[in-house]
């Protein structure tokens, strides 16, 4: 079983460089996919010429804005989009597939925005979706991945000192949501395994960060405690270019 993340920033955009010849050559069972920004149509026209795979989505209100999509080989038990919380499910951000074992769960975590603007909302996010992790929990083991906007130690960003407390994805209050989460009994499946590496998945386009490797890791599978042991290999595959971010994976 291999299941893949990836912020595509664009899904069309990404179709226009690649994107089926790039999920043939990695071949995962499921792949889950952040800010497509399109709707379900449009997705659905993207994932056309891929044989093999199962296609659902979930679309913001605002067309062209963040939205979600799963796509798998196995038909899943089910497929619920959003939390059911009314302030967070205009964005399409949340969707969670069913399958005999487990849940995959993919989030495309909302942005504090510049000057933190949005920071209040993002911690009130932050409690309700480990509250909507933790009530699927209690039924079966999780996958949680994506795009969670937030580097959770110093390893996890390039210039910590400069950024903490200042910069989206790098304050303390983001910091203690993803720490939140984990409380639920879930790990950060990538640092368990590598625990002292540095490796980022997600790079600005200014400046020649992503050459440089000035770079975060914003991008995870956070899993059921019970999941860990069976994980035989995470990885962050920051060879494979089209977005600003990278694709991250697990197998077992």
């Amino acid at each position: 079983m291999k299941i893949i993340s990836w912020n595509v920033n664009g899904v069309r955009a990404v179709a226009k460089k690649g994107l089926l010849d790039i999920i043939r050559e990695l071949n995962p069972d499921i792949m889950c996919f952040q800010e497509t920004k399109a709707q379900p149509d449009q997705v659905q026209e993207v994932f056309d010429g891929l044989n093999g795979y199962h296609v659902f989505s979930n679309s913001a209100e605002k067309k062209g804005y963040s939205s979600t999509a799963i796509i798998s080989k196995e038909p899943p038990l089910s497929v619920v989009n959003d939390m059911g919380i009314a302030i967070h499910d205009t964005e399409g951000r949340v969707m969670a597939a069913e399958f005999n074992d487990f849940y995959v769960v993919t989030v495309y975590t909302p942005n504090s925005k510049a000057e933190l603007l949005r920071l209040d909302y993002r911690a009130q996010w932050d409690l309700d979706f480990a509250d909507y992790v933790a009530r699927l929990q209690a039924q079966k083991p999780v996958l949680v991945c994506g795009d969670l906007n937030v580097a959770h130690t110093e390893i996890d960003i390039a210039r910590p000192k400069s950024n903490y407390n200042k910069t989206p994805g790098y304050t303390q209050v983001e910091i203690d949501g993803l720490s939140h989460l984990l409380s639920k009994g879930l790990v950060d499946s990538w640092r368990h395994q590598h625990p002292n590496e540095i490796k980022y998945s997600w790079w600005s386009y200014r400046g020649g960060a992503r050459q440089k490797n000035i770079g975060w890791r914003l991008d995870y599978f956070i899993v059921s405690e019970v999941l860990m042991s069976k994980i035989v290999e995470t990885d962050i595959l920051n060879e494979i270019m089209g977005s600003d971010h990278c694709p991250v994976l697990v197998s077992w």
